[in-house]
């Protein structure tokens, strides 16, 4: 197993001309590069009000990097919601598994983000996918060598079960990386559960036989602001939502600067206000 160490935690965009802070694209082919270009768009919207997506981008980059070709990358995701797979042609050079968790209520709205990825940068690479339940993976017992559960955690009931499967699917000394957000409005309902803190979720995972975790967090109180009122536009009726959307859009630079400005509560000691983070633990 490599020595996977992730990198220090991203920062946030302060200006609309610098496509690609805080990710590291160095030795990227260009089609990747663009392929991330067209996620952080489009599919995460990043670069306009959910900035805490870069977190994730970075850490597959860099995973990307690091996975060899004899290993096994299974990711457990929501791939009906696209049509498509995101992360697939980032490990175009290893064994690539999505096993699709999307939720059976999701059959009837089927591919409904799909104009998200309709985009001559994305890149539509082909990938081993099995649809099945987070409690019930259809996999093998020990064949992963890295499992990657993105921003999926929270829709899922049953968590032991989900854990139980992961760690029964990993090998040993097989690494598990979760991105999860700590600050949401309620989705996809009804199949939203819960939010962990970063804490949270490594205790969890350590009754599951997972060790040491590394953890990184995104954001903080003045990108939640702008979390939180991109979500208020969208209670605004549409005869007044595009003025209060074009103060939004003018102000959302000036709050990423401060988030940089402004890193730690002055007041209340260990307080923290992250909006996401992502977590990378070992199977003993």
């Amino acid at each position: 197993m490599a020595d996977f160490s992730l990198s220090p935690a991203v920062s946030l965009p302060v200006s609309g001309d610098q496509l690609f802070v805080g990710l590291d694209l160095e030795g990227l082919k260009p089609q990747i590069a663009a392929h991330i270009e067209v996620l952080r768009e489009r599919v995460f919207e990043s670069t306009k009000f959910l900035p805490q997506f870069d977190l994730l981008l970075s850490d597959l980059l860099q995973f990307h990097r690091e996975v060899k070709p004899s290993q096994v990358v299974v990711s457990v995701e929501r791939m009906l919601l696209y049509g498509k797979n995101l992360f697939s042609p980032l490990f175009s050079h290893s064994k690539f598994i999505s096993l699709d968790s999307s939720p059976k209520s999701a059959d009837s709205r089927g591919a409904y983000n799909a104009q998200l990825v309709e985009d001559v940068r994305f890149i539509d690479q082909p990938c081993e996918s099995v649809r099945c339940e987070p409690n019930n993976l259809r996999i093998a017992g020990s064949s992963a060598d890295y499992i990657l559960v993105p921003n999926l955690v929270h829709h899922v009931e049953d968590q032991q079960g989900l854990w139980s499967e992961v760690s029964r699917v990993l090998k040993s000394g097989g690494m598990l990386y979760v991105f999860e957000p700590t600050i949401r409005e309620l989705h996809q309902v009804p199949d939203d559960f819960l939010r962990y803190t970063p804490n949270g979720l490594k205790s969890t995972l350590a009754k599951f036989g997972f060790g040491e975790a590394k953890i990184r967090v995104t954001g903080g109180p003045f990108t939640a602001i702008a979390y939180c009122w991109n979500q208020a536009l969208q209670y605004i009726h549409p005869d007044k939502r595009d003025d209060w959307s074009n103060w939004f859009e003018g102000h959302f630079k000036e709050l990423t600067v401060l988030e940089n400005q402004f890193t730690k509560n002055l007041v209340r000691g260990h307080t923290s206000f992250p909006t996401a983070f992502s977590l990378l633990a070992t199977k003993s």
